[in-house]
This record gives C-alpha cells, sequence and structure tokens, in this order.
C-alpha cells in the first residue's frame, strides 16, 4: 500500500516539477537543522505537560522539571541527527545554547499562562500525536500525526492542535498561505472520517509558540499565538479536491507517474529554498 503525507502534497502544490525532482528521481535529500531540531524538542516538552496535566493534575504538571527536559530532548535529538547524517554537523554550539534560551522563556511564559489556553474544567486529552491512516478511494494510504487532541466533554467537541514553533510568530501574509494551513484542515477531514465524527463536532487551532518578540512596541506581546484558518465544508471540499488532483497527476494505480510532464512554477517565494534553483536539474528558476 502506497502511503502519502501532507509534506508530499504541500511539495507538489508548491512546485510539481521540485516534487518529481524529490519523489520519483529522488534526487534530493531531507536536511534537518536548527530550527527543525528546536521544533521538535518543544513539541516534545509541550506534549508532556499537557499528557501529565489531563492523566494527573495540574500541579504535577507544574511540577515537571521543562527546562531540563527542554536540555535533554535537544541534545538526544541533536545526536539522533548527527548518527543519521553520518555525522554531519546541523548547527554550532552558539545556536543551540541560543535556541535553548529563547526555549527556557517560552516554557516559563506558557506554564504562568498555561490557563488561556488549556483547561481541565469540562475538558480531557484524546491523545498526542494522534495517528491518522486513511484510504483513499485511489487505495492511496493518507497518514500523519496530530500532535495534539482535546476534547469538550459537555458539548462533544473535539479540538485539533498542530503546534508550530515560529521566530516571532506569523504575519498576515503567512496565515492567508494556503500551503502552510490546508495540513489542519485535512486532519480534521481524516480524523472524523477515521472516527466516525461530523465535522461540526471538530475544532481546529494552530498553537504557535514564539522565540523571539518584536523590540521598541507600545502593545503588549504573547509568547503564544493562536490561529484558526477557515475550516468550514468549502475549505476542506477545496483542499481535498486539490488532493485528488495531486494523485491523479502523480500516481497510476499505486505507483508514481513518471511519463506526466510536470509543471515548472518558478516565483521568488518557490525557488527561494529550492535545492534545485539555479542547477542542471533546473535553470528557469529565480535567483
Amino acid at each position: 500500500m502506497k502511503n502519502i503525507s501532507y509534506s508530499q502534497y504541500s511539495q507538489w502544490a508548491v512546485c510539481p516539477y521540485r516534487w518529481k525532482l524529490l519523489y520519483i528521481d529522488k534526487l534530493g535529500e531531507w536536511t534537518d537543522n536548527i530550527h527543525t531540531l528546536f521544533g521538535t524538542s518543544m513539541h516534545e516538552v509541550l506534549q508532556t505537560y499537557l499528557t501529565v496535566m489531563y492523566s494527573d493534575t495540574i500541579k504535577d504538571a507544574d511540577k515537571l522539571p521543562l527546562d531540563q527536559m527542554l536540555l535533554y530532548r535537544m541534545k538526544e535529538n541533536y545526536e539522533n541527527i548527527l548518527n543519521k547524517n553520518g555525522g554531519v554537523v546541523i548547527c554550532e554550539q552558539y545556536e543551540m545554547e541560543e535556541f535553548y534560551r529563547h526555549g527556557l522563556v517560552i516554557l516559563d511564559w506558557f506554564k504562568k499562562k498555561r490557563g488561556m489556553y488549556f483547561s481541565k474544567k469540562g475538558y480531557e486529552l484524546v491523545g498526542v500525536e494522534v495517528p491518522i491512516k486513511y484510504k483513499l478511494p485511489s487505495g492511496i494510504n493518507f497518514i500523519g500525526y496530530i500532535d495534539v487532541i482535546i476534547r469538550d466533554v459537555l458539548r462533544d467537541k473535539h479540538k485539533i492542535i498542530d503546534i508550530k514553533t515560529s521566530t516571532m510568530g506569523w504575519n498576515k501574509w503567512q496565515k492567508a498561505d494556503k500551503n502552510k494551513t490546508d495540513q489542519i484542515l485535512l486532519y480534521k477531514q481524516f480524523y472524523g472520517k477515521q472516527n466516525n465524527i461530523s465535522l461540526d463536532k471538530i475544532d481546529v487551532e494552530y498553537f504557535i509558540v514564539k522565540r523571539k518578540l518584536y523590540e521598541k512596541v507600545d502593545f503588549p506581546q504573547r509568547r503564544v499565538q493562536t490561529f484558526i484558518p477557515a475550516n468550514g465544508t468549502p475549505s476542506i471540499n477545496k483542499v481535498t479536491n486539490n488532493l485528488k488532483l495531486f494523485i491523479d497527476e502523480c500516481f497510476s494505480g499505486k505507483e508514481h507517474n513518471t511519463s506526466h510532464t510536470y509543471r515548472k512554477i518558478p516565483s521568488k517565494k518557490n525557488c527561494r529554498w529550492c535545492e534545485f534553483n539555479q542547477t542542471e536539474y533546473c535553470d528557469e528558476g529565480i535567483k
């Protein structure tokens, strides 16, 4: 059975030709960096806090040595990346120290303000890293993991929460970027179908933790930003139809479609971080 993830779909949505180079020609390699390392580590610490809070007590969760936990997870994830990459260093020590200091500030703020975002009164934790494996009509599985799911016991409503780490939060352009926000819509769709839950019983939210705050501003700033994208039936149908287009174009049965001519979509935004830009593989990119 062929499995696809949102990452695959989003690569195609940005530039089908880049998707072809990555997944059919297998030319690119995923490389971790300090941002992905920090993001993974922060996810793990926050998920542990919420697990203890809902399964035990808030007091027990507050007693957790979050600073030590973050340091341990960052070291462990760094070692895992080193082993996976054959010893290739992905960041310098000063970067690890800087990001760790930012993490301490985030966790301290989160503990103090936790009640603004998570409550035990009338709520329960469904799970963290909740797996999705939904069989699409084409016979291909869509797979993924939901960071956090909270259930409102009184209203019998589920909330899917996707944790994101960001330098200074999402601006209006990032919030408007469908390739950035559609992931949680597909999670809502397939989680609902997988568990026979009506879509009107599922809410979604991006939980964005910020490493830095703006300087010299007159308004109060929070270390956590929440964002709820449009997630009604029209929005979900649109991204579901786009996913179908992706599968129809890129797969022949359960195998990759190697005979299709994949489009190049050059732009400053698309080409900026593309490893194939201005190389022998793509001469239509933008510097």
